[in-house]
């Protein structure tokens, strides 16, 4: 049986490389999902939310962190990353410590995008 110009031979493609970019975002996204889960139950035990809200706010900002990560391969995904890093700034609202830790995380996130982009760019050059 031969095989077709489409490579359909049952040999697995060679994966394209992932983007650094893309690995740092991932990195940032998984620490901050931690955090984010622990900031709920804080919130959560200073009663600065209603139980449902803290606790089912703080875990669904937790799922769609993790389902921004698997979905970094999407251009789009990235916007909902901007999007997260300002709702955690934000939080610094019910609690003030949140203002220097959204800070934090969203300057590693501004960190990874500028960085990670200019290494991406330069590997594709060489």
């Amino acid at each position: 049986m031969s095989s077709d110009a489409s490579g359909a031979s049952g040999a697995p493609r060679p994966a394209r490389p992932r983007s650094v970019k893309r690995s740092l975002a991932s990195i940032v996204l998984g620490f901050e999902t931690i955090v984010v889960f622990l900031a709920a139950l804080v919130f959560f035990g200073l009663g600065a939310l209603p139980p449902v809200f803290a606790l089912g706010g703080g875990a669904l900002l937790c799922v769609i962190m993790l389902a921004t990560i698997a979905l970094l391969q999407y251009q789009w995904a990235y916007a909902v990353g901007w999007a997260i890093q300002a709702i955690i700034v934000l939080s610094g609202f019910l609690n003030p410590v949140m203002f220097f830790i959204g800070a934090i995380f969203a300057a590693m996130w501004v960190y990874c995008m500028v960085n990670g982009s200019r290494i991406d760019h330069q590997k594709e050059i060489a």
